[in-house]
């Protein structure tokens, strides 16, 4: 394996940090990548995590990955853990990056364009090439919690194939969203499975166990561990979603939480105007699950408040 000019025999781990652009005041910004090889051949492993920069539960999935040495003991293949892709994001709080672009809609990027465009160019001109899958992973953003959940490419037999061998509580069809990182892997035939987990800028315990327990599933399926914990009850299959909204403005108050399996009818939540007059209850339009929610305690009409899925 050769990365920037750097040859990664098999049996060694490595730190690679690759160039990928420059700020104004000239500091350098260079992507981490940390490479771990058996001695025994096998498939190439991405762990990738960070891409919005503001999505920190997903950074310390990947980090404590490295940090717990788990990635040190593979019996086969390789694995490429890349912990923070959007290093600018990460240190200012942002999902973006200077110029306000997406790094996730910016695939598969220029070496000439946009900072964005650059940090995807790097990656799939250095590191796409040598993965057979991975993992991105990710939170909700803006005040969204969402349940610990994989989703794959709707009608990609092995990305569906990868997210039962995570088993994360939830299991989503998706289908892949045009310049997305996941759309760029599927067409170079290397199929990618997105864990989301957890809201931006909080850390949350349940998802940060689920998402290191799905990667040691996910390498003991493939015969790279020894050993990985039993997924609950399964993983369940969602095929359809929605968001439930609010029918008006006020001080949103959840009763059910995102996990929990609710009947048509059933009371969810209620919204109540700040003076003590009115109180609206939410509503299950649905037998379904609750794989995520609205963790902003005031909501204006049309906001989202539960992500439903059956």
């Amino acid at each position: 394996m050769n990365i920037q000019n750097t040859t990664i025999e098999p049996g060694q781990n490595q730190l690679i940090r690759l160039p990928v652009g420059r700020l104004p005041s000239d500091t350098r910004i260079y992507l981490n990548v940390h490479i771990y090889r058996s001695t025994e051949p096998g498939p190439v492993v991405l762990l990738m995590a960070g891409v919005h920069g503001d999505e920190i539960n997903s950074v310390e999935i990947v980090r404590r990955t490295i940090a717990g040495r788990m990635l040190e003991k593979l019996e086969r293949g390789s694995v490429i853990a890349i912990p923070l892709l959007n290093v600018y994001g990460f240190n200012n709080f942002s999902r973006d990056v200077p110029d306000g672009k997406d790094v996730n809609r910016s695939f598969p990027g220029s070496a000439k364009g946009s900072m964005a465009s650059r940090v995807a160019y790097v990656f799939t001109k250095k590191i796409l090439p040598l993965i057979d899958f991975g993992v991105d992973f990710h939170t909700g953003g803006n005040n969204n919690y969402n349940f610990p959940q994989i989703r794959y490419t709707t009608g990609d037999s092995r990305s569906s194939e990868l997210a039962q061998s995570f088993g994360a509580p939830f299991s989503i069809a998706v289908k892949p969203i045009a310049k997305s990182l996941r759309k760029t892997a599927l067409s170079a035939g290397k199929p990618i499975i997105v864990f989301e987990g957890g809201e931006n800028l909080r850390f949350d315990g349940l998802s940060i166990d689920q998402g290191l327990a799905g990667v040691q599933r996910l390498l003991h399926a493939n015969g790279m561990l020894s050993e990985a914990p039993p997924a609950s009850g399964g993983s369940i299959p969602i095929k359809t979603r929605t968001w439930l909204r609010a029918s008006r403005p006020g001080i949103f108050r959840w009763i059910k939480k995102s996990g929990d399996e609710v009947k048509t009818g059933e009371q969810l939540a209620m919204i109540n105007d700040p003076y003590g007059q009115d109180e609206i209850p939410v509503v299950a339009t649905k037998d379904s699950h609750i794989i995520g929610h609205n963790n902003n305690p005031v909501v204006g009409i049309g906001d989202a408040l539960f992500h439903i899925g059956w």
